[in-house]
């Protein structure tokens, strides 16, 4: 009989601030892609919708789960990085979409 899989991960070492912190970064890019999924519905209802500008924002949702699935848990320094640079994004385009 074959070992399960999860037996042959390397042990791993949460606390709970750092798991928050986690979380929290992650969160903050699923809601600009959220945005960025909301400006694109946004747009498609306008008379004559701007392709150019969704094909725009489609490819920055892109670049946001590239870096979702990047994000090492570990390293706080990047974890807080990305939590303020999308919690940063994620105003700027609520602005952007209150227009």
């Amino acid at each position: 009989m074959t070992e399960p899989f999860i037996t042959s991960l390397d042990p791993y070492e949460w606390d709970s601030e750092g798991a928050v912190a986690y979380e929290a970064a992650v969160e903050a890019i699923n809601g600009v892609v959220g945005a960025y999924s909301a400006l694109i519905a946004q747009e498609r209802e306008q008379a004559e919708p701007d392709t150019a500008q969704i094909s725009e924002w489609r490819q920055r949702q892109a670049e946001c789960q590239q870096v979702r699935m990047g994000i090492d848990p570990g390293d706080r320094g990047r974890v807080r990085a990305v939590r303020d640079e999308y919690g940063t994004r994620l105003r700027s385009l609520r602005e952007l979409m209150a227009r």
